[in-house]
């Protein structure tokens, strides 16, 4: 098997039924979808021959040139989203034509008859492609990929330089585009944590060259609104964050477990802010106190220094405690810490050849493991220029608004180490998010924002069975989910599959599943705990054990859903997959991932990994 089954109009062209069904369907629609539907429309009467009428403007694609700028992203936690929504805008602003697509959504077909391309794409763990442009990379690098002679593209490619395949599938994807004879229209742009840094600059530069080569031909057409349009209120967002207060802040594993992981319920009250199921809350985070202390005193510098860096003057103590990473090591740091410190060693180790070895550093150490290691005569500009910028940190809501009304619930796992072993106060280190979600006391105030995440929706038809596989904190979604389904007296059945290490420390939620199993709000629940025995046991076991239920369940249209740990778990889940689909569907394995890449472009097998 292939898969498992506003904008007025003269009156006179339209009745007023239509001209009402066509003003619901307008409502709400963004720039780039309001030009997607004028395209479309104007498609549909070309391909069935039909002539204008006397009085209609002309077609979008006729008052510009006849094709757009086709912007295409793949983004897995929103950022390569935002650059490729950002360049929309600002092309839309210059009155140049554009088209933004999400990658799987993009008709591969219509790649040969494009002229101007740009694809912003984002690189995940080991090299990896996101959910959303898996078919498109595979289509890409594929042998079906035709000949593009007269395309010309832009590649800007997102990642994390901590990891040895930094942004490879932006520079995979530059490279075949260039094999296919396809014109480099500007240098391909790797872009690291600190995406704005790169992203700004690359902007200008394609907004630069499309005024040279999408230059319109003949004015726009003039377009009347069907009714005055009512100046939005302030939105909360990344950018202007909402200040919410902590109403519960509670750990959720037992005192025998060396695992600190808080239910957390915050207010939305006041922001105006809303979410689905499957969406993520943005954590703006403070710096652990105790580690900012550290890093002054490796340093040697006075926090209370003022240090002004593009034209913002703060004490250094601020910008380390809020405005930049000190948790996370990047490349950039490094180099610059061994051109400043003329340590040989550390600078032979950024070589491209010890990529493997970077990565264990990169895993293992933080920014104040590097300076104690290897002293340089730092300032206070220097330190906080080469330091990343701090980014929001993005958690699964473990919440439906529908039961909690304006609140939002987080599973978060503090993290908190020792970088030698010893757990000496002097080798703790912390995330710095998860730390500050830990310390911050109830009634205290974060600031936070609402990541839309439509690629992780529950089936709109609510008789469709749902599969929902997260281990740890991955189960935070699967809450909201089943919160959810429930109020909606959805009919489909649903099937969780959780682990941890202990049963006894480690079952999160465990009284709330098992309320919905009476309720029959949860139809099985499949526990794997992996050390409660002599052999580990996974979730990817227990989804062997109940495979030909697994196969049954997909083959009558249930959705399946993964949240968690990309890097191991949600790896051996895909495999483990793979495996059920050929030996209880009787196909190859060839033929078993093709079904899962089905699944996947239908939206009916969807992860949230991190």
């Amino acid at each position: 098997m292939s898969a498992f089954p506003a904008v007025s109009t003269p009156p006179s062209l339209l009745s007023q039924e239509q001209a009402a069904l066509l003003e619901r369907l307008t409502h709400g629609l963004d720039g780039a979808g309001l030009w997607w539907l004028s395209g479309y429309a104007a498609g549909l009467a070309r391909a069935q021959g039909l002539p204008a009428g006397p009085g209609t403007p002309p077609a979008v694609g006729d008052v510009a040139t006849a094709s757009p700028l086709t912007i295409v992203y793949g983004s897995q936690t929103g950022n390569a989203r935002r650059v490729a929504e950002a360049l929309a805008q600002q092309l839309e602003t210059a009155g140049l034509p554009t088209r933004l697509v999400r990658a799987d959504a993009y008709a591969t077909r219509h790649l040969k008859d494009e002229r101007h391309i740009a694809v912003v794409i984002s690189t995940q763990g080991d090299g990896e492609p996101p959910d959303d442009a898996r078919a498109f990379v595979e289509f890409l690098l594929g042998k079906r990929a035709p000949r593009v002679p007269d395309l010309r593209f832009a590649v800007f490619g997102l990642g994390d330089s901590s990891y040895p395949q930094f942004c490879a599938i932006g520079r995979q994807l530059d490279a075949r585009l260039e094999s296919l004879g396809a014109t480099r229209w500007l240098p391909r742009v790797d872009a690291d944590l600190d995406v704005e840094t790169a992203s700004v600059p690359w902007l200008a530069s394609v907004l630069d060259a499309a005024r040279e080569s999408l230059r319109p031909q003949a004015p726009m057409a003039t377009v009347t609104p069907l009714r005055p349009l009512a100046s939005a209120a302030p939105v909360h967002t990344r950018e202007q964050p909402f200040l919410a207060e902590v109403l519960v802040n509670q750990r959720i594993t037992g005192r025998s477990s060396d695992r600190d992981v808080r239910h957390v319920e915050i207010s939305l009250e006041g922001s105006g802010l809303s979410y689905e199921p499957g969406d993520a809350l943005g954590v703006w985070p403070v710096n652990p106190p105790r580690l900012v202390d550290a890093l002054l005193a490796a340093t040697d510098i006075d926090g209370a220094l003022e240090v002004t860096l593009d034209g913002r003057t703060r004490t250094l103590r601020e910008w380390l405690a809020q405005h930049r990473e000190i948790t996370r090591l990047s490349r950039p740091f490094l180099a610059r810490l061994a051109a400043l410190g003329r340590h040989e060693a550390l600078n032979a180790l950024l070589a491209p050849d010890r990529t493997a070895e970077l990565a264990q550093v990169f895993a293992r150490d933080q920014v104040l493991d590097a300076l104690r290691a290897h002293p340089a005569p730092w300032t206070g500009e220097e330190l906080v220029a080469a330091l990343r910028p701090l980014a929001p940190r993005l958690y699964s809501i473990a919440s439906s608004q529908k039961v909690v009304g304006d609140e939002v619930h987080l599973t978060v796992a503090h993290v908190e180490y020792s970088v030698d072993g010893s757990g000496a106060t002097d080798s703790l280190r912390w995330g710095a998010a998860s730390d500050h979600l830990a310390r911050v006391a109830e009634g205290q105030r974060i600031r936070v924002f609402i990541e839309h995440n439509e690629r992780f929706r529950l089936p709109r038809d609510g008789s469709r069975d749902v599969i929902m596989i997260g281990p740890g904190t991955g189960v935070a979604p699967f809450r909201g989910f089943v919160q959810d389904r429930a109020s909606d007296a959805a009919g489909g059945r649903q099937w969780l599959l959780f682990g941890n290490p202990h049963a006894r420390s480690d079952f999160l939620y465990q009284l709330e599943w098992q309320r919905a199993l009476e309720r029959g709000e949860l139809h099985h629940l499949d526990l794997a705990f992996s050390r409660d025995q002599t052999h580990k046991v996974y979730v990817q076991d227990r989804l062997r054990e109940h495979g030909a239920r697994l196969h049954a369940w997909l083959a009558g249209g249930a959705h399946l859903y993964v949240c968690g740990d990309a890097t191991r778990m949600a790896r051996d889940v895909h495999a483990t997959l793979i495996e059920i689909l050929a030996e209880h569907g009787g196909v190859s394995t060839a033929q078993a991932q093709e079904q899962l890449n089905d699944l996947q472009a239908q939206g009916r097998y969807a992860r949230d990994v991190y």
